[in-house]
């Protein structure tokens, strides 16, 4: 006893911090209570249903018309064994008189019949073909085990009323037992019982429909408030209900929702820091790189050696990178916040390649590297902007010469796919490790993704360590 309660005390206690729900109000806790009443129904209610049978089969039985001469069968059963005691030591003429007057007057509409000492059938009323004239033992014996419950009420009396003395004979009344109230049978009784029985399963089996009905409707309104999205694209927070699970579970989404608004709300301050920073220091870092290159104007002029000269021309080309660096920072900052603007307009992008290729012709024969362009003589028309196009192929071109500079090869061809033509730009270089092994040398392919992005092209990339390749499709 003492471990059962314990049990009991360990299921209501003050919840742990984080368990946040009690099991009184839990929905296992509900659907238990909902099978406990349903078993208290049978032992507490299928008695006063028995009680009310009884009495509705009475207010029946009131109500139902009696026969006044059949008020019931023991009130026949005791008089007609008055009846024979009354006509004890009467003549056989008067027992068969009386016997007439009481089928006319007391037991209409029934059958009597009486039989002598000596086994002789005296009077029938009326005439009962089945009725032997003459009895024997056998046949009286075979008459007494046939009377029972089944057919009509069949009623023996000696005549005289002892069984001891049989000098007068006995006499029979059968009537049938439809002039009598039905009793209930216990077959009527078991039928109402198993009827009963259903209606509680019936009952409990609507109430744990309706039980599952209200969990499921509040669970598609959980799913439907999870799909819907806000003005910041945010989830929207949803109206909590009972302290069960699914009450707890839409506190817990609510704080998910207002956890993920917090975060959005610094993602968005440290992006506008970041750009902050970016634009700042790009303009910051313009002023040292234009005295530095002044400076080296001035150095370039003076009288100096070979290796002094080899140095200042490799400073000039790192200024170059680097101004490129920040032009390239300046453009993804306006990128990333929707700030840059381009004019998608139809345009032939093989002649735009054509000429990008050409200004970049000269480095790639200085780098040695082997120029293979394969384009068609016909137009190929995408929606683009113009400048946004040409620094795409610029920052690709760059990328290549930095980074792919081992492989002497760089490809420009058009290949079908899938039904549309695509533009490749391709290299023989060590593929893309080179990203994640050099500081800094992805910006250049960001920018292409969010110009390309904007200018509505699907870009993909396959690298290997045998090289790589970008191909560009109109989407439209």
């Amino acid at each position: 006893m003492n471990a059962l309660r314990k049990g009991w005390n360990r299921l209501h206690r003050s919840p742990r911090p984080g368990q946040g729900w009690r099991f009184r109000s839990s929905l296992l806790f509900r659907y238990l209570l909902i099978i406990v009443v349903a078993m208290l129904l049978l032992p507490i209610v299928l008695p006063a249903t028995v009680v009310f049978y009884s009495l509705l089969i009475k207010w029946e039985s009131d109500l139902k018309p009696k026969n006044p001469h059949y008020p019931s069968s023991s009130f026949t059963i005791n008089s007609w064994h008055r009846e024979a005691i009354a006509l004890k030591g009467a003549a056989p003429e008067q027992i068969s008189a009386r016997l007439r007057q009481i089928q006319r007057d007391t037991f209409p509409d029934s059958q009597i019949f009486w039989v002598n000492a000596a086994g002789r059938t005296r009077l029938e009323l009326p005439a009962q073909p089945d009725v032997p004239k003459q009895w024997s033992a056998s046949q009286a014996i075979a008459f007494m085990k046939q009377v029972s419950d089944e057919g009509p009420l069949t009623i023996v009396a000696f005549i005289g009323g002892g069984k001891d003395d049989m000098n007068q004979g006995y006499m029979v009344l059968k009537v049938p037992r439809s002039f009598f109230e039905q009793p209930n049978t216990n077959i009527s009784m078991l039928l109402y019982n198993l009827f009963f029985i259903v209606l509680v399963l019936a009952g409990f089996i609507f109430v744990s429909l309706l039980f599952f009905v209200g969990i499921r409707r509040r669970l598609v309104r959980l799913q439907a408030a999870m799909s819907q999205r806000g003005e910041d694209g945010l989830p929207i927070l949803v109206t909590t209900g009972r302290p069960d699970e699914i009450g707890k579970l839409e506190e817990a989404f609510n704080q998910m929702v207002e956890q993920l608004a917090e975060s959005r709300g610094r993602e968005r301050q440290e992006e506008e820091l970041r750009k902050r920073l970016v634009a700042d220091l790009s303009h910051d870092i313009r002023t040292p790189l234009t005295v530095v290159r002044s400076h080296l104007y001035t150095l370039d002029a003076e009288n100096l050696s070979v290796r002094a000269r080899q140095s200042i021309t490799l400073m000039e080309n790192k200024l170059k990178d680097l101004g490129s660096l920040i032009d390239n920072l300046l453009i993804y900052n306006l990128l990333s916040s929707g700030k840059y603007t381009l004019n998608n307009e139809p345009r032939d992008i093989l002649r735009l390649v054509r000429e990008c290729a050409a200004s970049w012709y000269p480095v790639w024969e200085k780098e040695g590297f082997e120029v293979d362009i394969d384009l068609p003589e016909h137009s190929i028309v995408w929606k683009v902007d113009e400048q946004g196009f040409r620094r795409l192929l610029d920052n690709i071109f760059q990328n290549v010469v930095r980074h792919a500079a081992s492989g002497r090869y760089i490809g420009i061809h058009i290949q079908e796919h899938h039904g549309k033509s695509s533009l490749v730009i391709a290299d023989k270089g060590p593929g893309m490790e080179w990203q994640s092994s050099e500081k800094g040398t992805g910006i250049g392919l960001a920018i292409t993704e969010l110009l390309a992005r904007e200018m509505n092209l699907k870009r993909d990339i396959v690298s290997s360590s045998a090289g790589t390749q970008i191909r560009f499709l109109n989407k439209t």
